[in-house]
């Protein structure tokens, strides 16, 4: 895959996945874009960089954003995982507001630039909770599946104009937002255990697929959901 010469939006880049992508990308000559809440030591030195909230106005981003742009990646997610009867309504908006109001006011001030590239692809990260039933996901889930309903829709739309809309949805990936579940030796070896790949994802795992919805080599897909979960989604093991 080659994106030299292209401009890629990574929303979410200073950890886990969406810093996997920033590092995939600049090593095939991107020119990357980033809106972040904070910046990281990792990234190259040639980044264009904009500090912002997603839960925020998100106004200025149109004016931070170069005339064309060849692709976008919403990688902004939340894992809060409760007992149904201790989620509050709160909680459901702040996980709607991270995971899809975010995305929806990003992609529409950039919806120019994207349509000035002809052939553009946006890429939004979902969850296999979205579309496997999980105990104590209700929020999350509730929220991965509301970013996946948009894609669709979203893919369908703007089809005409070659924007390609596409998701990944993972299952538990080992970066800094899921700290907390593989926090000691027997929480990460449950985790590896409900995997039927009996490991648990890398950051990598997951940005090598949206590294490839983003290139041409993907020129043919849209509206599609792709489950990199080692095999949780669909698999159940004897």
């Amino acid at each position: 895959m080659n994106f030299e010469g292209k401009n890629v939006l990574i929303i979410g880049g200073s950890s886990g996945i969406g810093l996997s992508v920033v590092k995939q990308l600049q090593a095939q000559k991107a020119v990357v874009y980033l809106i972040s809440r904070s910046s990281s030591e990792e990234w190259g030195a040639d980044v264009h960089f904009l500090s912002a909230d997603v839960t925020g106005e998100m106004g200025e981003v149109e004016a931070f954003l170069p005339p064309q742009l060849h692709g976008l990646v919403y990688s902004v997610g939340s894992i809060n995982l409760k007992p149904f009867n201790r989620l509050t309504v709160d909680d459901f908006m702040t996980d709607m507001q991270l995971n899809l109001f975010g995305a929806v006011k990003v992609i529409q001030q950039a919806l120019k630039q994207l349509k000035n590239a002809v052939g553009s692809s946006v890429v939004l990260v979902s969850s296999v909770a979205a579309s496997t039933g999980m105990a104590y996901h209700a929020s999350i889930a509730a929220a991965k599946g509301a970013v996946e309903g948009f894609a669709l829709s979203l893919a369908s739309e703007l089809a005409p104009a070659k924007i390609r809309v596409n998701v990944v949805a993972p299952s538990l990936t080992d970066t800094p937002l899921a700290k907390n579940l593989l926090s000691t030796p027997e929480k990460r070896e449950a985790s590896e255990k409900r995997h039927p790949l009996g490991k648990i994802g890398k950051p990598e795992d997951i940005s090598r697929a949206i590294t490839f919805l983003l290139s041409e080599e993907s020129e043919w897909m849209t509206g599609q959901v792709m489950h990199v979960d080692g095999g949780m989604g669909n698999l159940k093991m004897l």
